[in-house]
């Protein structure tokens, strides 16, 4: 398992494929796993290659749901509307809520709990045309893996989001 502190991760840029999760010394400390450029389900596996959780979109759903290595559900995110910031809301099994919040042209976010102290918070730190990379800091008792699977899935609805707005 993975530790409280920061982990780096990147998105490819084709969406698809492996890629490291590094410490802050680039030590390797798993990997995540984009399932298809197609789709958008990720594995984000330990060190030794374990798969740790899992997070996907179910079928005709816009709930990014995280389960863990036995398909377990651990917790479900979704988007709140709102006009001038990005808004999204994680509730784990366990009824832990945690809310994640950007304002509206800032790629960097705030994961608070429902009692309003800060667990965690992250940001896209990559360049225009490369894929997106990502720098969490976990100061929770989350899992490190969980939080990872909460922040590809916070990537995935803004992309579906960024999608519709598109058409």
């Amino acid at each position: 398992m993975m530790e409280s502190g920061k982990v780096y991760f990147r998105d490819n840029f084709l969406s698809s494929g492996e890629t490291d999760i590094t410490d802050e010394r680039e030590w390797k400390v798993g990997s995540l796993d984009l399932h298809s450029m197609f789709g958008s389900g990720i594995t984000v596996r330990d060190a030794s290659g374990r798969e740790i959780v899992k997070g996907k979109f179910p079928v005709f759903s816009n709930t990014w749901t995280i389960s863990d290595h036995m398909d377990r559900e651990l917790g479900r995110l979704k988007a709140k509307l709102t006009f001038f910031a990005k808004r999204f809301v994680y509730v784990s099994v366990s009824g832990q809520e945690l809310y994640i919040e950007s304002p509206a042209f800032s790629n960097e976010y705030e994961v608070k709990t429902a009692e309003g102290s800060t667990a965690a918070h992250f940001r896209k730190i990559s360049g225009m045309f490369s894929a997106g990379a990502f720098e969490l800091v976990n100061d929770s008792n989350f899992p490190m893996e969980e939080l990872i699977a909460v922040v590809m899935g916070v990537h995935a609805i803004r992309k579906r989001q960024q999608s519709t707005a598109a058409t």
